[in-house]
């Protein structure tokens, strides 16, 4: 009983030490601030005495931390409602109040801060608090226990205790292709995806399989059958309907929430994540009770919706965390301009546009995203979920707009891994074991854009083969990455992306849309799909004009004698029964594409012509037809090849020398995981540290 007392002891006296050595710095700081900054004093304007200045320092330092750590997350849970970005900037100047209020309340010396330099004061200070508190307690297990144990949601503790069997977390790494993947752990940029594959020497805990996406290779259509057993109808990035004389983008709040609904009625089930799960990042929520910074809410102003952003909110609670993304934020948004004016300087090519808002985009995709969601990610395991799946979008951002296999993409490879490390080391300190599965959604596929090749867009191209007048200057087409829909929806914008440039002006001119190298084109005047004979009777010249041109790889077009067909330059025309025997036009892209095909064709909102472009198999080149070096969405090259990076002590995702295809198949297989740990029953929970070993 003496040593339990002893050791208890020990922890309050080691606590009570950290807290004072952290006021001892704090004190420090502030003296050191007072005596840089003008507008920063510690004393009255007739002076005071050393002794006075450095307790006013000390009581200063004391209330400003007490009032951080008691008022502080109070304000955020009072601000809910703000929208998230501006909340990362709001913080600065509640925390500089803070400041204020703190020398105010000094009964010795009221000292004095211009507001500006309160905002500055007060971020320093919250930050030295934070790092010096982080590094005293990482020397002692419990110490660190503790501190990530407020990253959890404080309500779950409350709960019954946590099962002893295991928990899954699922992380996905937005378009990183299994090549990609291979790559980076062959040149050393992903050490923890290392280890667990055993490349370094060490024994391997996790196996590496590759799988194939559905033609619309695509986080809307993959994360949709990944979370929710069915991408049923959802032919592309974006599509136009004709019954609903609407264009729907995966990307858009309101769509997404549609296709998340259609999506439950289809497979009859709620989601992966209906037990117990949390869904961080996404564009959809997979059932989940716990939502943050998911895109299907996003449209929702009130209810659920803002109390599913506490988790967003949960990472401002503490202020030196809003400092430390905000620094992050402006060193990348300088990254990026650097990065942009090097590629220019150097002429590299291929090459689009990085300038307007990109940068702040980016910056918000690779740190504000990333370290959210992260951080949620902690707290649900920390609360001892039993299923979370959280999608971290930084490579995806900057691949469309640098490359798939860039150097700029390899730093935010670097960073991905740190991310999985330390979402590892959290596991170890969790109620309960946890296994760790990475995927992702589609990978990418290089190469110039079609516009820049061939000086036109496809919608120009579709405007001629049709005999209607052409604009003398080809317009970009708008690049549809998820980050910038998760920027919007973080701000609250109220116009959804895009949603006024894909109205038809009149009713008889092609709906032309693109989704990475796939176009769509539809005529909106015609309630049903048409047929080749129809389009054929319409515009004679359209579909030879876009089946022979050399940037596009094939069509596929309803028929009334064959049901469908493909179609292809020098007249090729080739039945979809047939495909097998003769692929044709799709011979250079691979096993799979003819399946893939005829299953887009039995959608009932596939366009009336679907458009892949030219694919070279040499170099895995696609054309994009929207404004990315760096692009997916349909067939060709490394874009339909993502991988599932899974613990070993899981069942194979599927037996030997069979393939892994489709995203609602690998819903199959992460339903079967999630099942098997139900199932299975570890026993009493071991010590973290053998765990950790």
């Amino acid at each position: 009983m003496r040593g339990v007392g002893d050791g208890r002891w020990r922890k309050v006296a080691s606590q009570i030490g950290r807290s004072v050595t952290v006021w001892a710095v704090s004190t420090l700081t502030m003296l050191a601030l007072a005596g840089i900054l003008p507008d920063f004093r510690l004393r009255s304007a007739d002076g005071g005495s050393a002794t006075d200045i450095a307790v006013t320092a000390a009581l200063g330092a004391g209330a400003f931390g007490l009032l951080s750590a008691l008022v502080w997350p109070l304000l955020v849970r009072l601000l809910l409602l703000v929208p998230a970005l501006v909340l990362g900037v709001l913080v600065f100047f509640l925390n500089g109040a803070l400041l204020w209020v703190a020398l105010r309340l000094n009964p010795v010396e009221r000292g004095s801060a211009a507001p500006e330099t309160a905002v500055v004061v007060a971020a320093v200070m919250s930050a030295v608090a934070s790092a010096t508190g982080g590094a005293l307690a990482v020397r002692d297990d419990d110490a660190y226990r503790r501190r990530l144990y407020r990253l959890a949601d404080r309500r779950r503790r409350s709960d019954p205790p946590c099962p002893a069997t295991p928990g899954t977390v699922f992380v996905q790494l937005d378009g990183v292709g299994h090549d990609v993947l291979l790559a980076a752990v062959d040149k050393g940029l992903m050490p923890t995806v290392a280890r667990w594959l055993g490349t370094g020497g060490d024994r391997p805990t996790h196996r590496l399989t590759p799988w194939r996406t559905d033609w619309s290779s695509q986080t809307g259509a993959s994360q949709l059958g990944i979370l929710h057993g069915s991408n049923f109808d959802v032919p592309a990035f974006r599509w136009y309907e004709k019954a609903r004389r609407e264009v729907m983008v995966c990307n858009r709040p309101t769509s997404a929430a549609e296709l998340q609904a259609r999506a439950i009625e289809h497979s009859g089930h709620a989601g992966l994540l209906a037990k117990d799960g949390a869904s961080r990042g996404n564009l959809f929520g997979g059932g989940a009770d716990e939502q943050a910074l998911v895109l299907s809410i996003a449209a929702r102003r009130r209810g659920p919706a803002a109390r599913s952003r506490s988790g967003y909110f949960a990472y401002f609670s503490d202020p030196a965390n809003a400092v430390r993304t905000a620094l992050s934020f402006g060193a990348e948004v300088g990254r990026e301009i650097g990065q942009s004016v090097r590629a220019r300087i150097r002429g590299q090519r291929p090459r689009v546009s990085r300038g307007g808002l990109y940068p702040l985009v980016r910056a918000f995709a690779t740190v504000v995203e990333r370290d959210v969601v992260t951080a949620a990610v902690m707290g649900d395991v920390l609360a001892g979920r039993s299923a979370v799946y959280a999608d971290l979008v930084a490579y995806d951002e900057v691949a469309h707009h640098s490359g798939p296999t860039s150097r700029d993409t390899e730093q935010v490879l670097r960073r991905l891994d740190r991310a999985l490390t330390l979402i590892e080391n959290v596991a170890e300190h969790a109620p309960r074991p946890y296994r760790i599965v990475v995927l992702s959604d589609h990978g990418q596929s290089p190469g110039e854009t079609f516009r820049s090749r061939y000086g036109l867009t496809l919608a120009v191209l579709v405007r001629a083969g049709c005999g209607l007048p052409v604009p003398r200057r080809a317009r970009s087409t708008h690049s549809g990455a998820e980050a910038r829909a998760a920027v919007r929806a973080a701000l609250r914008r109220p116009v959804e992306e895009g949603a006024e440039h894909y109205r038809p002006t009149r009713g008889s001119e092609p709906v032309v849309l693109a989704s990475g190298n796939l176009g769509l084109v539809s005529f909106p005047d015609v309630p049903h799909r048409m047929t080749k004979e129809e389009i054929d009777a319409r515009h004679p010249a359209l579909l030879p004009t876009l089946a022979n041109h050399p940037g596009i790889g094939f069509l596929l077009v309803r028929s009334e004698r064959h049901g469908g067909v493909v179609l292809g330059a020098y007249g090729a025309e080739i039945p979809l029964d047939d495909l097998d025997d003769n692929p044709g036009p799709l011979a250079p892209f691979g096993p799979g594409a003819a399946d893939v095909v005829r299953r887009t064709h039995t959608f009932p909102h596939t366009a009336d012509i679907m458009v892949n472009s030219f694919h070279d198999p040499a170099d895995g080149e696609v054309l994009a037809f929207e404004e990315q070096i760096g692009s997916h969405g349909g067939l060709g090259g490394a874009q339909s090849r993502p991988f599932l990076l899974s613990p070993l002590v899981l069942s194979a995702p599927v037996p030997e020398g069979t393939d892994l295809a489709g995203a609602e198949q690998v819903h199959h297989v992460l339903r079967r995981w999630l099942a098997e740990a139900d199932e299975s029953g570890t026993g009493p929970l071991p010590d973290h540290r053998e765990r950790a070993a």
